[in-house]
């Protein structure tokens, strides 16, 4: 009897026995805390050049919720928010970016994306000759950008369904960190 007592007790011993430092086989693995993440902006940049857009926006809020709320994850933002078709918020968000910093060029030129494409042509002109004067004409994106919102407010196309068929598309494009720039086929 107390030979099977000695047996059991070893028996459960060898299983509470350290396994060498792996661990059993279905635990995960050890975090290692010295390492930093990757950079919520430049993840979520990443997955815009890749057209996965819903990710990007969990990827800038993710680098909200690390560096806090600036102009530049507002802008990456409102930029993610548009590829998704959600002007309305893209809008908002975008306009938050400009409260915190009004001199931001890439939310300045990303609210004019959004009010193209929105249809809001002259209000779209404005924020391009703004982000325009403050990037002291350097940006070939944001003039083309300008040049487009000018051809729009001069030349409305209205009523003729054959003709709205004609007006180029717009396509949001990353130039930067952060930066968009809308391009289109003239």
């Amino acid at each position: 009897m107390r030979r099977i007592a000695c047996i059991t007790t070893l028996i459960l011993l060898s299983a509470c026995a350290p396994t060498g430092g792996q661990g059993p086989s279905n635990a995960p693995p050890a975090v290692d805390g010295s390492r930093r993440a990757a950079d919520g902006l430049q993840v979520g940049h990443r997955l815009m050049e890749a057209g996965e857009f819903e990710l990007a926006l969990k990827a800038y809020y993710r680098a909200a919720s690390q560096q806090g709320v600036n102009a530049d994850v507002l802008s990456a933002i409102g930029s993610a928010n548009l590829k998704l078709g959600r002007l309305g918020q893209a809008e908002k968000v975008l306009r938050r970016a400009l409260e915190d910093d009004p001199t931001f060029v890439p939310a300045i030129n990303n609210l004019g994306v959004v009010l193209m494409e929105a249809g809001k042509f002259g209000e779209a002109r404005v924020m391009f000759q703004k982000a325009f004067a403050l990037d002291s004409g350097s940006s070939d994106e944001i003039r083309d950008n300008l040049k487009l919102a000018i051809a729009r407010t001069e030349n409305p196309v209205y009523g003729d369904p054959d003709i709205a068929e004609e007006v180029p598309t717009f396509n949001l494009v990353r130039r930067g960190d952060g930066d968009y720039v809308l391009l289109s086929q003239l």
